[in-house]
C-alpha cells in the first residue's frame, strides 16, 4: 500500500513537472514571431525616417538658386496665331529672351497671366490688347514676382501691343522695383520697333540707367533664329554686359 502511494505521488510530481516544461516552451515559441515583428517594424521606421530626411533635403536644394548669375532676362511671350507666322508652339519674345539668357548666362523669368484670358487668334488678341490699353488694365501676374535683389542688370522685353508694352508689363513694374538695376529692353514686333520701351522703363524707374534696346520681328524670330542669334550676340557685345 506504501509501495503503491509512492508511486502515485512520482508519477504526479513527473506529470507536472512535464506540464511546465511543455509550457515554458511554448511560451518562448510564442514570444519568438513578436520580438521579432517588433525589430522588423523599428528597422522599417527607420528606413522610412532617413528617406524623409533626404527628400526634405531634396526639397530646399531645390528652392536655392545656384546658377550664381547677377544677370536676369524677364520677359511675356504668347503662342497661338501671330502676327505674318501663323499658329506658333513657341513664343517670338520667348525666343528671343532665350538666346539672351544662353549669351549672358542669366537666369530667366517668365511673366504668365493668373487668368489667361488672351485668345490664341491674332485678330481678337489684338482687340484685347487694345481695350486693356484704353483701360489702362493692370491684369494679375500668376506665381511669386521674382526676386531681383541678388541681379544687377535685367534685360525685359515684351511683343509691342498697339505701339506700347502689354498692359500685363505695367503690373510688373508697379510691383517690382527695378530702381538701381541696369535695364535693358528689347521686342519683337511687326513693324513697330522698340517703339518707346527704353523711354518707358526710364519713366518707370528714374534711378535706373536704361541701355539701348533691341527690337526683333517676330518673322525673323521664328524663321531667320541663327541670324538673330548673331544680333543679339553683337548687340550684347556693344553693351559691354
Amino acid at each position: 500500500m506504501i509501495k503503491m502511494k509512492r508511486m502515485l505521488t512520482i508519477l504526479l510530481v513527473m506529470g507536472m513537472l512535464f506540464s511546465m516544461a511543455s509550457c515554458g516552451s511554448a511560451s518562448s515559441a510564442a514570444s519568438q514571431p513578436v520580438e521579432e515583428a517588433a525589430k522588423e517594424t523599428m528597422v522599417s521606421q527607420a528606413v522610412d525616417t532617413s528617406h524623409t530626411e533626404a527628400e526634405i533635403v531634396s526639397q530646399n536644394q531645390a528652392d536655392v538658386k545656384v546658377s550664381g548669375s547677377d544677370t536676369l532676362v524677364i520677359y511675356f511671350s504668347r503662342t497661338g496665331e501671330q502676327y505674318n507666322v501663323g499658329v506658333i508652339e513657341k513664343g517670338n519674345t520667348a525666343i528671343v529672351a532665350e538666346m539672351i539668357a544662353e549669351t549672358t548666362g542669366a537666369d530667366l523669368y517668365e511673366v504668365i497671366p493668373a487668368d489667361d484670358h488672351y485668345p490664341t487668334t491674332y485678330k481678337e488678341l489684338t482687340d484685347v490688347g487694345i481695350q486693356e490699353q484704353r483701360e489702362r488694365a493692370r491684369p494679375a501676374i500668376g506665381g511669386e514676382l521674382p526676386d531681383i535683389s541678388g541681379y544687377d542688370t535685367v534685360f525685359v522685353g515684351a511683343p509691342v501691343w498697339w505701339g506700347d508694352w502689354p498692359m500685363i508689363m505695367y503690373t510688373l513694374f508697379e510691383s517690382v522695383d527695378l530702381n538701381g538695376k541696369t535695364l535693358i529692353p528689347f521686342s519683337t514686333h511687326g513693324g513697330s520697333g522698340l517703339s518707346g520701351f527704353d523711354r518707358s522703363l526710364g519713366a518707370a524707374f528714374p534711378n535706373s540707367e536704361v541701355l539701348k534696346g533691341l527690337a526683333i520681328t517676330g518673322t525673323d524670330a521664328q524663321n531667320k533664329q541663327d541670324d538673330v542669334k548673331t544680333r543679339v550676340q553683337k548687340w550684347i557685345t556693344e553693351l559691354g554686359v
